[in-house]
């Protein structure tokens, strides 16, 4: 019997991750669901795969460390073998502001928080998957925002900038580790009904500014779910360093 495919998903507690840790899991992969300290929402995410037939595990780590990367990594191999696809998510947002009211804390904060995880869990991921060190291949699927596009301009430019160099990483990965069987695409979320935007200060932001989207409507984690899936399967085989936008027409 061929060994089942395995999906890490980096802050798959909630929102668009669980959303896509459901889906990768329907579609018959095993998946790591990790999470940074919501120890309840990602067993809940696991028990709802498990309860539908599934198969998935919880791995508490700080993706922003390296040392806990590395362990998430080995914990994986000897529970499930070696990683197929890896699903860049994790991410913060704090509350709306002007740039100009913008600290340091908050600037390191939000760039370390968006974009050394993206480094650290594709390095691994890497290490696990590239031809250059024994690997068959696999995929790697960022997700980015469409604030990299507008810049979030009185709300989130620190957050948006963010966003703009996981684009840029996807588009140069991509480059650099194509001829070792290893896709880096990316997609670019929009308003999106997530708890996220309740980190941000505004919990009802969707509903705000759904009507100045030519859709006029907000989306659905599972709509994410989907392009994500697209880019990390084999129906995609052709595709590398390749963007989607989910934001509506925005």
């Amino acid at each position: 019997m061929a060994k089942k495919k395995v999906a890490l998903i980096t802050g798959a507690s909630r929102g668009i991750g669980a959303a896509t840790a459901r889906l990768f899991a329907k579609h018959g992969y095993i998946v790591c669901v990790n999470y940074l300290s919501n120890n309840c929402a990602a067993n809940n995410v696991v028990d709802e795969i498990i309860l539908n037939g599934g198969s998935a595990i919880a791995i508490q780590a700080d993706v922003n460390k390296e040392s806990e990367v590395q362990a998430l990594f080995d914990t994986i191999s000897s529970q499930l073998g070696s990683i197929d696809v890896l699903i860049n998510n994790a991410g913060i947002l704090r509350a709306q502001s002007r740039f100009v009211d913008l600290n340091e804390e908050r600037i390191t904060q939000i760039l370390t928080g968006n974009i050394l995880s993206y480094f650290l869990c594709s390095k691994y991921a890497i290490q696990t998957m590239s031809s250059d060190f024994g690997g068959n291949g696999g995929s790697i699927v960022n997700v980015s925002s469409a604030a990299s596009r507008t810049g979030a301009p009185n709300e989130y430019i620190d957050y948006a900038a963010s966003k703009g160099a996981i684009d840029t990483l996807t588009i140069g990965l991509a480059k650099e580790v194509a001829a070792q069987g290893i896709r880096v695409n990316c997609v670019r979320p929009g308003l999106i009904y997530t708890d996220m935007h309740a980190d941000g200060g505004e919990p009802n932001r969707v509903d705000r500014l759904k009507s100045k989207l030519p859709m006029q409507r907000g989306g659905e984690p599972e709509e994410v779910a989907e392009a994500i899936y697209w880019l990390a399967s084999n129906k995609a085989s052709y595709a590398t360093g390749n963007f989607i936008d989910l934001a509506g027409g925005l």
